[in-house]
């Protein structure tokens, strides 16, 4: 099955047409905390190795399939859009059915140049939120059990 792709409005219409939808961020604890869609969770699908390194977090399937129901509808973002599809592609293989990935993600999504090709969460004036609660990682993976 294709992973939808949506740009951060069309995201946000749709977590708003469909109130039992989750927003998944699959950025590292440090990027979530410095701001995320509001009503977002948080399971890094990379995590910082060392300074300016970032490895798979081998956790990741784990924790997302003891903590969000495989039917649920999941709209998965990061800071651009490339983690949050690679994190698609994952969760599809998890046996999850129904995934978004969101184009642009939470900063915005940049061509070869640096210039902006399609705004960010943030930068299209969407709800943004930096309390984290349990919505956080560390959160998630007690749920879990991890």
């Amino acid at each position: 099955m294709a992973i939808k792709q949506q740009i951060p409005p069309e995201a946000y219409a749709t977590l708003q047409a469909n109130p039992d939808a989750l927003y998944l961020d699959v950025r590292t604890e440090g990027e979530f905390a410095a701001g995320h869609a509001a009503g977002a969770i948080n399971i890094p699908v990379m995590v910082a190795k060392g300074p300016g390194q970032m490895q798979m977090n081998l956790d990741f399937v784990e924790v997302a399939e003891k903590v969000i129901p495989r039917a649920k509808k999941l709209v998965v973002g990061c800071m651009a859009g490339g983690r949050s599809q690679r994190a698609c592609e994952m969760l599809e293989e998890a046996g999850f059915t129904d995934l978004t990935n969101v184009v642009g993600g939470f900063g915005g999504q940049r061509d070869a140049s640096g210039k902006v090709v399609v705004a960010g969460w943030k930068d299209a004036g969407l709800p943004v939120t930096t309390e984290l609660g349990d919505a956080a990682y560390a959160a998630q993976r007690a749920k879990a059990g991890v």
